[in-house]
């Protein structure tokens, strides 16, 4: 802070204008409505700095202080203090238009750290990515799913392999599971894993020596589309793999429910015409019905196409039934499907905006819910993962 500023004393003046804020940290609101302490401010300054050149490049120091309402000396002291820590780097001079010296422009050290993302959630492997700050995967590794009392130890040695490819500082590990996940990366419950209870965040913490967030992996997924997919505030996401689960943002703000487990459809019983066994125990649980394994199954025993054409549909149409009652009562605006496009896109995706249409009231044909696939494909929980990180470190989503 210049003698300028400390003769002013306490001030609010350069706390964060975080009215396009994208930031999930536990405790942090997407759009600041209230006032930052003082204290906190130069915190907040950081993360909204790193928030405006993650998501509009690269800019002159004068750009930062017109785009963040921050002063110009308050600009200067705190991208000094990134470009130190290794998070901004200068990146030469703009091409002059006119009159006057040129400015350097600064933009986020893509290079200056790294980010380790697991994703958990596949049927067969589990997969792991080295990651640049914006999201860019640089290496990437897979294992083959381990018998249940190897998990952990399988999940260690890879973040450790990973960790040895990154070839950067590794500001954190980010982890996308399925289970209902609390907001200490305990988890609750894992029934495909058999975990109850079990500290899966302080476990890798302790092995791996370096700060590891744990969620959902459908939670983490939803994230990386509202990040890198151009979601809206309102959406859903359905992720389809070993499990089915969703995330839900409302407002920009993920919601995970007063037990950590908004989001859980997977064990929704749909229908009352009985149905599959499910890993829970029920019978006719919507991931009973939709999981990769599940689904593929009955498909591989279809005697002809138009049978396999049934199968879709029917289990499109269970989908819509598990969400209608979610829209109707949250009005989202999209339903984002991730898992194999083979499977989940055409007539299952089809099926379910029709069950949607038929079980819920839209203002117009028109203007119903969208549903469409992603287009991070199997990327999703692992750039969820890093946006995970990059919110939890740096304030930044």
């Amino acid at each position: 802070m210049s003698p300028t500023e400390a003769q002013r004393g306490p001030s609010l003046v350069d706390a964060p204008h975080t009215g396009n804020a994208r930031a999930f940290a536990p405790g942090r609101t997407l759009r600041q409505g209230t006032k930052v302490l003082p204290e906190h401010a130069r915190g907040h300054n950081r993360a909204l700095v790193l928030q405006t050149l993650f998501h509009q490049g690269a800019m002159s120091r004068a750009d930062l202080s017109r785009e963040t309402g921050l002063t110009r000396v308050t600009i200067s002291d705190l991208v000094a203090e990134l470009i130190a820590d290794g998070f901004v780097a200068e990146m030469g001079v703009r091409e002059a238009s006119g009159p006057g010296k040129p400015a350097i422009l600064v933009d986020l050290d893509h290079a200056g750290h790294r980010i380790i993302g697991l994703d958990l959630s596949g049927s067969d492997t589990f997969i792991g990515a080295v990651l640049t700050l914006d999201g860019s995967i640089v290496a990437r590794r897979e294992v083959a799913l381990p018998a249940d009392e190897d998990v952990v130890s399988t999940v260690v040695e890879l973040a450790r392999g990973l960790v040895a490819d990154s070839h950067a500082p590794v500001l954190g590990i980010g982890v996308g599971t399925p289970g209902v996940v609390d907001d200490r990366g305990v988890i609750l419950t894992a029934p495909n894993f058999g975990w109850a209870g079990f500290d899966l965040e302080g476990a890798l913490r302790s092995a791996l020596g370096v700060p590891v967030l744990v969620a959902n992996d459908a939670n983490a997924a939803v994230l990386a589309e509202y990040t890198f997919g151009g979601a809206p505030d309102d959406v859903l996401l359905v992720k389809v793999g070993r499990g089915v689960g969703s995330g839900l943002l409302l407002a920009g703000q993920p919601m995970r429910g007063s037990r950590f487990a908004a989001g859980e459809i997977g064990h929704v019983t749909v229908g009352t015409d009985g149905g599959p066994q499910c890993a829970c125990g029920k019978v006719g649980c919507l991931e009973a019905w939709l999981s990769v394994p599940s689904l593929s199954s009955r498909l591989g025993a279809a005697s002809d196409s138009e049978a396999r054409e049934g199968i879709l549909r029917d289990a499109g149409e269970r989908l819509g039934i598990a969400l209608a009652p979610v829209v109707g009562t949250l009005d989202v605006s999209e339903i984002v499907l991730s898992g194999p496009p083979e499977l989940l896109g055409g007539s299952l995706a089809e099926q379910t905006v029709e069950t949607l249409r038929a079980r819920t009231l839209a203002p117009s044909v028109d203007e119903g819910v969208r549903v469409r696939m992603t287009e991070q494909g199997q990327d999703i929980v692992l750039r969820g993962a890093a946006v995970m990180v990059l919110s939890g470190q740096l304030g930044v989503s």
